[in-house]
């Protein structure tokens, strides 16, 4: 027997559907490479989507068909998000800050069939669009009075738009259907992709907005400086449609002086990226003697946050940092930090603690680790071993890819080394390639980073592994010192002095002036190991 419930499919077009109807004048505020500020409701977003979408159909896009884009956070890349599924193709998030080559890899191995992009990129276009064939169309996502001078023939964004008929009506597809494709960052091999589907999205969306997730809702001002390439933006274009929310997109600007300016000036209340970006606002604070006025969450993903940054954004500026840790293979969150009812009774400095965990699984992702012999580790906290996931929108196979799938006994492989304690908190202990094996015991590079930049000098740090003839490894630590300030080696290791065991006390420190990043602004450890092949720790050379 079953349920006598209407069959009404999960599709991307009911969501910006759900905010014209209900949510019609809540602003979409963007800031564009134009050098302005744009803003409009939910109700012209999907009018001018649905123009799109005719566009489309004249430009012979198909269902299935993979439509590719570069560009920021903006309104336009909203609308080419619900235009492009929900007309039946793909929307195909390509991140910029690659290299050329690997841009023009994922776009052919996309096999795209036209590609939108900003004009900030116009040169990266240009030096691709040669050798990417199967791109039938290049289309500058600006007005015609600001049409860059190009050899390509390029169309133009708005043109595209006010030619389109708004009366286009969204076809019903089938929940399973794909809807946006991301590719892995590709830090070992090629870069690999991630396929969606209609139901997975939403269903993804749903998550976002429970108070376990990032409790969104239509009173937020939501501010995504994470990217709409990395990861479809975490999501949030989707669910803040689905919550009627205020939705706020910094475009090319993410430094410290112009995040702060768009986050007083449209009084936004939960903002979302990388310990980078927030890295650099915080500096930018400290120097100038700022707080917030309205901001009270920051969602901290992609890499794990310094204690020091969750402290500081409590201590000084009365925000709530919350952990929280994905990955593109899960569309991409798999859990967020909130507390429970029993720490409700902690000190502010004891839930802190608590918030340096990545925090619980939503309903609809399940996570394991698994130990050695391939046996489920328990929760205790204590013991660790990868992390592995299974759920709604955690991939089944690479897009593109025929052969074995990923998966093991079912459950999606995530590259992680965690612990998960008695409350099902999980915390990361290290990437599988990036943990410490010394005398056959592992150290966690990502406790002693943590610590290492809670010393008031420090900018940013780092822990690989340097090769030791007696141990195997021995931790070597990498450190960027603040401007204006100075530090030792021997002040910085005392600093670290019973709180870490004495066989996790790195070897050495090494002051540099940078270090090195993925194009999605994650501290990229296979390059800092590349810098340091030939590194010599002082008790060896």
């Amino acid at each position: 027997m079953q349920g006598l419930m209407m069959n009404m499919p999960l599709t991307i077009p009911t969501l910006i559907g759900h905010a014209d109807r209900w949510h019609p004048r809540t602003e979409i505020v963007s800031r564009l490479p134009e050098g302005v500020i744009h803003r409009y409701g939910w109700r012209d977003a999907h009018r001018r989507a649905r123009r799109l979408a005719n566009a489309l159909a004249a430009l012979g896009v198909g269902n299935g068909d993979r439509v590719a884009t570069l560009a920021w956070n903006t309104h336009r890349h909203v609308e080419l998000y619900y235009a492009v599924s929900g007309s039946g193709a793909v929307c195909h998030t390509v991140n910029p800050r690659l290299f050329p080559e690997q841009v023009e890899w994922i776009v052919n191995d996309a096999a795209d069939a036209c590609l939108f992009f900003d004009v900030t990129f116009l040169k990266l276009v240009e030096a691709i669009a040669p050798r990417c064939p199967g791109v039938r169309a290049w289309i500058a996502m600006t007005g015609r009075a600001h049409m860059p001078a190009s050899s390509l023939q390029l169309l133009c964004y708005e043109d595209l738009v006010e030619a389109g008929d708004e009366a286009f009506e969204w076809p019903v597809q089938d929940e399973r259907c794909a809807s946006s494709l991301c590719y892995t960052s590709g830090t070992t091999g090629n870069p690999k992709g991630a396929l969606y589907s209609h139901r997975s999205t939403v269903l993804h969306s749903f998550a976002s907005c429970t108070p376990d997730g990032f409790g969104l809702s239509s009173r937020e001002v939501v501010l995504p400086v994470v990217p709409m390439f990395h990861v479809n933006a975490w999501g949030t274009p989707y669910a803040a449609a689905m919550a009627g929310a205020k939705l706020v997109l910094p475009g090319p600007n993410l430094d410290g002086a112009s995040l702060y300016e768009l986050i007083e000036s449209e009084k936004v209340t939960i903002a979302l990226g990388v310990p980078t970006v927030w890295l650099a606002l915080l500096q930018h604070m400290d120097r100038n003697n700022l707080t917030f006025s309205t901001l009270e969450r920051v969602v901290i993903g992609g890499a794990a946050a310094p204690p020091a940054m969750i402290r500081t954004f409590r201590e000084r500026h009365r925000v709530t940092a919350i952990h929280a840790w994905g990955m593109t293979e899960l569309s991409p969150l798999g859990t967020v930090n909130n507390l429970l009812p029993k720490h409700l009774a902690l000190t502010p400095e004891e839930c802190d603690v608590v918030r340096e965990k990545q925090g619980r699984p939503l309903y609809g992702v399940d996570l394991r680790i698994a130990g050695p012999e391939g046996s489920e580790a328990a929760h205790d906290g204590v013991a660790f071993g990868d992390l592995q996931a299974r759920g709604h929108w955690v991939i089944e196979r690479y897009f593109g890819i025929d052969g074995a799938s990923p998966l093991r006994d079912g459950w999606f492989p995530t590259g992680d080394v965690s612990t998960i304690d008695a409350d099902g908190y999980m915390k990361i202990t290290d990437r599988s390639k990036d943990v410490i094996k010394s005398g056959g015991e592992w150290i966690s590079s990502i406790d002693i980073e943590g610590l290492a930049m809670a010393h008031p000098a420090v900018a940013e740090a780092a822990v690989i592994g340097v090769k030791h003839p007696k141990w195997d490894e021995r931790p070597l630590l990498v450190v960027v010192v603040k401007a204006g300030c100075t530090l030792t080696r021997e002040e910085l290791l005392g600093s670290l002095e019973g709180k870490i065991a004495k066989w996790w006390m790195p070897d050495d420190v090494l002051f540099v002036d940078s270090l090195p990043h993925t194009a999605t602004g994650k501290l990229s450890k296979l390059e800092l190991r590349r810098q340091l092949a030939d590194y010599r720790l002082p008790a060896m050379a």
